[in-house]
């Protein structure tokens, strides 16, 4: 949709006049804005934009802040409007600050806090969303074949598919697949997971989070949300030894189980971003000795 259009939208929906507007940056080719209304909000607006038919579902991604605001105490930005091609959200207040070490130990109180609730399967009661990529659910007993069949595989199959992952290396993670029970435990219980927990969504204000954004829900093991957390370097020491003080890790996490968790965040870059990220999957493969 066009400026013009996404205004009338708005103001129809929020019933109350748009005063200003200012560029957001969103990703996956959505319009991103900051929006003041009359009667005084600040809101965070993604549209899909004008001429694209494809992207993240915003219905799923909104609903996805809701369910975390209904089940957990995470700040999270209140949803005003979500359809598939709009979301309309409150805008959290962030001095786009660096994740410090004051930042990982409240992030940690926060996310210990969501990982030691215990929920009732692995999985979830629908199918969600890791960026644009589809997040299969299905509910189950049992974490170590949820995690091979409906993370580790559905993503492997969806890149070889798609012809981003080479042959070879797929097999591989096939073979690893077949062995996973010598790597991988079951959790105590299930948690409840944010999903997509790096940098820039982690918004800063001061030595707070200010909030937390972009999910991809489901129920599964803390140890895959907290390998993902250090993919790209968002958290460190400080974080996992606050973390570690609510809620210790098994031994084996940050030498064997940390680098295999953060083969399905690679296959999802390999699918989304391309063919920079198969280096780090070999290397990981064969550091399992696959």
């Amino acid at each position: 949709m066009n400026a013009s259009e996404l205004n009338a939208r708005l103001e129809t929906a929020l019933g109350s006049p748009v005063v200003e507007t200012g560029s957001l940056p969103v990703g996956f080719g959505h319009l991103g804005l900051t929006v003041r209304l009359a009667d005084r909000r600040h809101l965070a607006v993604k549209a899909r934009a004008a001429g694209r038919d494809a992207g993240p579902n915003l219905q799923l991604e909104g609903d996805m802040l809701g369910e975390l605001a209904r089940l957990s105490d995470l700040p999270v930005p209140s949803v005003y409007v979500a359809t598939t091609d709009l979301l309309v959200m409150d805008f959290v207040e962030n001095d786009g600050g660096a994740i410090s070490d004051d930042v990982q130990r409240h992030a940690a109180e926060l996310i210990a806090a969501l990982h030691g609730t215990p929920r009732k399967k692995f999985g979830y009661t629908r199918d969600t969303q890791i960026g644009p990529l589809h997040q299969p659910n299905p509910l189950t007993s049992q974490w170590v074949p949820f995690f091979r069949d409906h993370r580790l595989m559905h993503m492997a199959h969806a890149a070889h598919e798609d012809g981003a992952l080479p042959t070879p290396l797929f097999s591989r993670i096939e073979h690893l697949a077949e062995r996973i029970d010598d790597y991988l435990i079951e959790p105590h219980f299930p948690s409840l997971l944010h999903g997509d927990l790096w940098t820039g969504n982690v918004l800063v204000r001061g030595d707070r989070v200010a909030g937390f954004i972009d999910p991809a829900i489901y129920c599964g093991h803390p140890e895959i949300e907290l390998a993902f957390t250090t993919m790209f370097g968002t958290f460190g020491d400080a974080f996992f030894e606050a973390y570690e003080s609510r809620l210790p890790l098994e031994p084996g996490f940050h030498d064997v189980r940390k680098g295999l968790y953060n083969l399905y965040p690679a296959l999802a870059h390999v699918r989304l971003f391309g063919s920079g990220y198969l280096a780090g999957i070999d290397r990981t493969l064969s550091a399992l000795g696959l």
